[in-house]
Order: structure tokens, then sequence, then C-alpha cells
């Protein structure tokens, strides 16, 4: 099981050999023996070789230095190829994302791209002709998508972080069914250049470790203006913030949420929310109605049509190459015309007005990651409704431009962890890692399956 990322920079700073660390790491990807998890793995020789070069540099001016990690492979790595979980729109990118080559600079070394919800279209992780990667807690369950090698990577142990995407909760779902952090930035915080688009206004790459502390550091080295991303924005750096005295928490009035038949979520929720006051945070309840109806939008609405632009030249003229749940949604995007986009750009600016008039009561919302957990046959059996109630608390969070922090809160009766998202408006990564590591302190939960 790999260190904490804490805990290998300080054995590499008493003197472990970057190639021992990469070796360990190469060893426990044979060990865990998944094959859908990666796309691509870097040949062990490369990335010995580039340990070897970061060891002759030394440390200086990397706070990743020698750091493992993987690659979600909807995100451009030099030297290996960008699928998107379709053999038939793979490409070998020229450079490294931006967020990428950012870690790079600070030292850390990426060995693979992981496998995804093909077009990071989905949360169940099962949408992949490359199959289905082995949750890292339970192997019937799904692994939570889009983002699933990402997150069972680390829920596995193989390697201390990696990236991710989330549009509409693939940084956050998978973390939650994988019992880890997922870090959703702050839109535009960490650049999009070398990311392949789902939904290119709503997109972000996201960040999965075992504890926040971990993916806080990450974000600090990948965080930063890029002039080359339209989209890109100025943010102040990020720090890690305290949990301010007073801090008010928004939980969703019991009568509106839904755990969809499972028992152990609400009893969870219940306990998550409680442990929450222990922590010394007021509790406010809220209507949670304007942001289910916001979260409705994304995929009821025409922002699917991104999803489309995303893919034109393939579904266009190869609509066989896409997984057949895949192509069906973003299929389901010819039925809207410009009207209707700007009708859905209308009703969500009302319906964002409502929701900051709600934010006025609160300073963090507080909600279950998912509503439950499912089995593979669960969501095979029934993979669009399914997919659909995993978004319910995810869904609404890039529309309104809202940062988010997911984190283990506790244990369910059943041995699997609980988890709970904190949201907030941009700008408050800091302010949500402090609160997010308040609550996993006290959880008592394992960090994925160690």
């Amino acid at each position: 099981m790999t260190e904490s990322l804490a805990a290998l920079l300080a054995a590499h700073a008493g003197g472990k050999a970057l190639r021992a660390t990469i070796d360990e790491t190469y060893d426990r990807v044979e060990r865990h023996n998944d094959p859908a998890l990666f796309i691509a793995l870097r040949p062990r020789a490369e990335a010995l070789a580039i340990a070897g070069r970061l060891q002759a540099d030394g440390p200086e001016g990397k706070p990743l230095f020698g750091v493992p990690f993987v690659v979600k492979d909807n995100i451009d790595v030099a030297g290996l190829p960008t699928t998107a979980a379709c053999p038939a729109f793979a490409y070998e990118p020229q450079k490294s994302a931006f967020v990428v080559e950012r870690l790079e600079r600070a030292g850390a070394i990426a060995v693979g791209k992981t496998n995804l919800d093909q077009f990071a279209t989905g949360l169940v992780g099962v949408r992949s002709p490359y199959g289905v990667p082995r949750n890292a807690l339970r192997p019937d369950l799904i692994p939570g998508g889009s983002s699933s090698g990402s997150a069972t990577a680390v829920g596995a142990g193989l390697v201390p972080f990696s990236l991710g995407t989330d549009t509409a909760g693939s940084g956050r779902a998978p973390a939650a069914l994988n019992g880890i952090v997922g870090l959703k930035p702050s839109l535009g915080a960490l650049s999009g250049a070398g990311l392949v688009p789902a939904c290119r206004t709503l997109d972000t790459i996201s960040i999965f470790a075992r504890d926040v502390a971990d993916a806080f550091a990450v974000f600090e080295a990948g965080c930063g203006y890029d002039e080359a991303d339209p989209f890109s924005r100025p943010f102040p750096p990020p720090t890690l913030s305290g949990v301010p005295t007073g801090l008010r928490l928004g939980v969703p009035r019991q009568d509106q949420l839904q755990f969809f038949g499972d028992p152990e979520a609400e009893a969870a929720f219940a306990r998550d929310v409680a442990a929450g006051e222990s922590l010394g945070f007021r509790l406010v309840e809220f209507d949670f109605e304007p942001f289910a109806e916001v979260a409705k939008l994304l995929y009821e609405g025409p922002w699917v049509a991104e999803r489309y632009a995303a893919t034109k030249p393939l579904i266009e003229t190869h609509p066989e190459a896409l997984h057949p749940v895949t192509r069906a949604i973003i299929e389901g995007a010819r039925k809207f015309d410009a009207v209707a986009a700007f009708e859905a750009l209308y009703k969500l600016a009302g319906r964002r007005r409502r929701a900051e008039r709600i934010w006025s009561d609160f300073d963090i919302m507080l909600l279950p990651t998912i509503p439950r957990p499912y089995t593979v046959a669960e969501v095979e059996a029934d993979p669009i409704r399914l997919n659909s109630c995993l978004g319910t608390y995810t869904n609404f969070v890039n529309l309104l431009d809202l940062a988010a922090f997911a984190t283990p809160s506790g244990m369910r009766g059943d041995g699997l962890p609980s988890s709970v998202t904190l949201i907030a408006p941009s700008g408050t990564d800091g302010l949500l890692a402090g609160v997010a590591a308040a609550i996993q302190a006290r959880s008592g939960a394992p960090m994925g399956a160690t």
C-alpha cells in the first residue's frame, strides 16, 4: 500500500531512491491485477528513467518530488495516447495538459492513463469498451464515474493521488464509492488546456487522494492561470484554511432528502449531520428544491449539446464507435435548437438568483455525496435511471459555479464508508478543504481500502 503523499515526500527527503518508489508502484499495480483499470500504462523502464533524471536534478522547487500519479484518459499526457475510452477517437498528444505539466514540474511522475465512462459521460464507471474497473472496497459495487480508474487506483492504494474530471459529479461520486476524497475545484482554477471536453463551459479537472491534505497539496501545485485556456480564471494562491468559529452549515430539509430505498445511507447522513453539530458548526435547514431544479437542467436540458459538439466528427461519421448508452445520451442533443438553449439559459439565471438568496442563510452546504451505492448488476439492468439517481446531489454544482469537496465522513452499518460533500461559492476551495479535513479526521473511516 502506498504511503500518503506527506509520508512519501518525507521518505524521499530521508534518502529513499525515487527509482525504488517507482518499482514499488509498478509492483502494486501488478499485484492488484485489474485489466480494466489502465487504458495505457507507461513502460516501467521509462518511468524509472524519469525518476533517475529527477533524482539527479534534486528536490529543490519540487513540492511533489518523486510522487507517482495516474491520469484520467481524457487528459493529455505526452508519450501516452489519449482515447477518452473510445479507440476510434484515440490520438497521440504532442504535449501534456497544462495541469499535468505543472505537476510534473513540481516533481510528480505520471505512470499511466486510467479508464473512464466513455467521453466522461456517466457517473457509474461501467460505460467503457475497456471494461469496468474494480471498486476498491467491494468488487460487486460500481466504481463510480466517469473517473472510474482514477478513483479506484487511489482507493486501492496504488498511487497517492490521481487526476479525474468533473462536469456533473465525476470527481465526487467515484470518491464516495471508493472511500476517498475528491476535490472539485472552482471552475477555471485548474486549466482545461489538454482536456477532451465533455461540456466545455462546465468541465474541470479534479483531484482524488486518500486524505484532504494530500488532495489540497496537489491542487496548490496544479493551480495557475493559463492564458491559452479561455475558461481559465485568475485566483489568489490557494491556502488551506482553518475552521472558523460559528460556521453555518446548510442542510436540506429532511423531507427533501432522497436515498432511493437505502436505509443505511439515510442513517449515515443523519449521523454525519449530528457529527457536524458536535464539531461546533451551526446547522441551518434550507430549501433544496431550487438546486434540484438546476440539477435536472444538466441532462434534461440543452447542455447535452455540448457533449455532441465535443464528439461531433465521430458521432456523425462513425456513430457505431460509441458505447450504446453514451451514444443514446449524446444523440439526445439533436432535439434541442438554439431557441431551447436560450430558454434554458434564462431558466438557469432565474434559478441561480433564487439559489443566491438561499446562500445568504449559511456559509457551506453539506450534502450526501451520493444517495446510495449500486452494484454493477443493478446499473447494467437500469443504466439511465440509476445514473440519474447518483447525480441527485452533484449535477447542479458546476451550473451554479460552485466549489465542492467530497470526503469520507463515517461508517455505514454495512461496513462501507459514508461520504459527504461540502459545497460553497467559487473561490472557497481552501475553506472547504479545512472543513473537510476536520470532518475526515473525526470520521474514523479508513482511507480507501486501507
